[in-house]
């Protein structure tokens, strides 16, 4: 019998056979990766499994759907759900810029406490690259998710609101902006600062993963971002004690050659961390950084090995966790079985690996390596493949299929 996904008193995952996970199927192209991507899934956990065990998929109307549905984008019927089956993937929700509603996936990480934005990048041959040595890119970004700019404290200009914080700062704390300034709030707390970065290390540990690194902008903002740093290292140190190590220890006593068992912290000011990714991103495994910075340095490293489109992501947090495409919705070619379902099918390979289902995950990331080789793939990657095919959405997904099963 199907069942929902379930935590024990450590916050360890029990999965059953046949689990019940949720899904959004998401706005714009949703309506072609959805289906694309449950497809490939479902091979995948077949070959994985054979009859042993098999996805029971529950729909969760949010986004457009939701609002035909219920009259809002978000219910809390559909964020109950989320919770309540402890593990669900969506496709992209559309938000407005500069106007109307807040979005979607901010408010379903903040109200889940979805603190961990995970981004694996790695490059995919022969996707096109603006790059010389994409295959060089190999990282894993955490980036936190609930504070910094997420936590969506400001006021526009003119507002009742800006006017009285203005005053107070000019008054108080001798602070004198332009009358006409919008204001925001830029808080960071040790806290959530010291959790998402146990998480990152934890991730290193199983996944032997040989540094972490705090990308930050403490040079400038001492309290916040050079709080993250502060924190970061404390939470390193007092979780895992002699198990993670300094650079400068690294050489002065390991030669520069990190011992098994050991992860080494490391840290580097946000704008040198988008030079040396361009230069040795070799150097770099897994960077830990608070929202902004994360939010910019994943999508520039998605860059170098092909675009958003190549990108899986995941919003983790003690409780639950919702795995998403990391794209946009691109109204335009809505409809049209011509979008690339690879961040969402990549992203459901994180969702299994989550599961304790790695044998699938690995499958579709086979599946998905052997597809993009072939050179048959979706417009967005054959314009840019020397003799690639194109291919529709749905055409792609059953050829990775094929190369899963067969």
């Amino acid at each position: 019998m199907p069942k929902p996904v379930t935590l024990d008193d450590t916050h360890r995952l029990n999965v059953p056979d046949r689990p019940i996970i949720p899904f959004i199927e998401g706005d714009g192209i949703g309506q072609d990766i959805w289906p694309a991507a449950k497809m490939v899934f479902d091979a995948a956990v077949q070959a994985a499994f054979g009859s042993k065990k098999k996805v029971e998929w529950l729909e969760v109307a949010a986004g457009e759907k939701g609002f035909a549905k219920t009259g809002k984008y978000l219910s809390d019927e559909a964020l109950n759900i989320l919770m309540t089956h402890r593990v669900a993937i969506k496709g992209p929700l559309a938000t407005p810029v500069g106007k109307g509603m807040r979005s979607l996936n901010v408010k379903i990480r903040q109200q889940l406490d979805l603190y961990a934005c995970i981004r694996p990048i790695r490059y995919y041959p022969p996707v096109s690259s603006p790059v010389c040595h994409p295959q060089r890119v190999d990282m894993v970004v955490f980036r936190e998710n609930t504070e910094d700019l997420y936590a969506g404290i400001e006021w526009d200009s003119g507002s009742r609101e800006a006017t009285k914080l203005l005053k107070l700062l000019k008054s108080e704390l001798n602070c004198d902006l332009p009358a006409s300034s919008s204001i925001g709030i830029k808080p960071m707390s040790p806290e959530k600062t010291k959790r998402l970065v146990i998480r990152a290390f934890e991730y290193a540990f199983k996944n032997n993963r040989k540094s972490v690194t705090l990308m930050h902008k403490g040079n400038i903002m001492k309290f916040t971002e050079g709080g993250f740093r502060k924190w970061g290292y404390e939470a390193a140190f007092e979780t895992f004690g002699d198990r993670v190590i300094t650079e400068e220890t690294l050489f002065e006593v390991y030669e520069g050659i990190v011992p098994d068992g050991r992860v080494v912290i490391k840290d580097r000011i946000a704008d040198m961390v988008f030079a040396e990714v361009l230069l040795r991103p070799e150097n770099f495994d897994i960077i830990a950084c608070p929202n902004l910075n994360g939010d910019y340095i994943s999508d520039a490293l998605a860059a170098q090995v092909g675009g958003l489109g190549m990108a899986p992501g995941a919003n983790i947090g003690d409780d639950c966790a919702v795995f998403e495409a990391t794209h946009g919705t691109a109204p335009d070619i809505a409809g049209k079985d011509m979008a690339n379902p690879c961040s969402l099918i990549l992203s459901g390979a994180m969702m299994f690996d989550h599961m304790g289902w790695q044998k699938a995950g690995d499958l579709i990331r086979e599946g998905v390596t052997k597809a993009l080789a072939s050179g048959r793939v979706t417009s967005d990657l054959a314009s840019q493949i020397t003799g690639g095919e194109e291919v529709t959405c749905s055409r792609f997904s059953r050829i990775i299929v094929e190369n899963i099963l067969f």
